[in-house]
């Protein structure tokens, strides 16, 4: 029987979460990054979604194109954490209530991938995935989505282009785990990302340090805002990030899984 759980705001341990489907092989060329850099402010947009492509399917009657995500009125400090969820687990709710606390979000919306472009192996029936978020945590601060496969997009990068483009004053904030971190700067347009929306990494202990040695780290170094001013994260203006250090769950999917308990 599976567990629903009520996240209330209070101190817990976390763990970090592993994208699905963002990294790229090779580095964006410079230009790229800086037309997506002023990518609402020119005529000439670079991606699909930042061209306002992306919409969803306009209802028969009327043909008017229908918001993509949750609603979010301006000002509203979301939290963005995506991954396959291929099951959802326990460390899922651990780092979303620690993200709601420690950050000061308002919501957090779960992007649930549809897949990740690197790996042979596909997850899960996106509604079977979608129910087991749902199942497995109730709180009206958290959403779990379709939003990538309503955007159609592959990266993280376009995605993000479009919620900001259809979301017009929302405060996104992206989330992710030191692992990802140490691998950020081989995402698609990475550069691009650290400038335009602020960033929550969480870290094991003894995992920070390393974490803050990794070439996005670097390069933004003086952008880090300390751990004790992590509440100010969503309220700051990108380029922003915090890290946070903290007991992680031992949950994985990939284990439950192999367990046969997610067939």
């Amino acid at each position: 029987m599976r567990i629903r759980h009520s996240i209330a705001p209070r101190a817990s341990p976390a763990f970090p979460v592993a994208g699905a489907g963002r990294k790229r092989l090779r580095t964006a060329p410079e230009g790229v990054f800086e037309a997506k850099r002023r990518l609402f402010d020119a005529p000439a947009l670079t991606s699909r979604a930042a061209r306002g492509e992306v919409r969803a399917k306009a209802p028969e009657a009327g043909g008017t194109p229908v918001t993509i995500g949750p609603d979010a009125p301006p000002g509203l400090r979301v939290g963005l954490l995506g991954g396959s969820f291929d099951p959802p687990h326990e460390g899922h709710v651990h780092i979303t209530r620690w993200a709601l606390r420690r950050f000061r979000l308002n919501r957090i919306w779960w992007l649930v991938s549809p897949g990740n472009p690197l790996k042979a192996r596909g997850p899960a029936e996106m509604a079977r995935r979608l129910a087991a978020c749902r199942e497995l945590i109730d709180d009206p601060r958290v959403e779990a989505t379709d939003i990538e496969l309503r955007l159609g997009t592959r990266y993280t990068a376009d995605t993000l282009a479009g919620l900001k483009r259809l979301h017009p004053g929302v405060r996104f904030t992206w989330l992710m785990g030191a692992d990802n971190l140490m691998e950020f700067h081989r995402w698609e347009d990475w550069r691009w990302i650290m400038e335009t929306f602020p960033i929550g990494v969480f870290a094991r202990p003894g995992s920070a340090a390393k974490a803050r040695l990794a070439p996005a780290a670097r390069r933004y170094r003086r952008f880090r805002l300390r751990t004790e001013d992590a509440g100010r994260l969503s309220h700051s203006r990108a380029p922003a990030w915090a890290i946070l250090t903290g007991a992680m769950s031992d949950a994985s999917s990939t284990e439950i899984r192999e367990r046969g308990e997610w067939p």
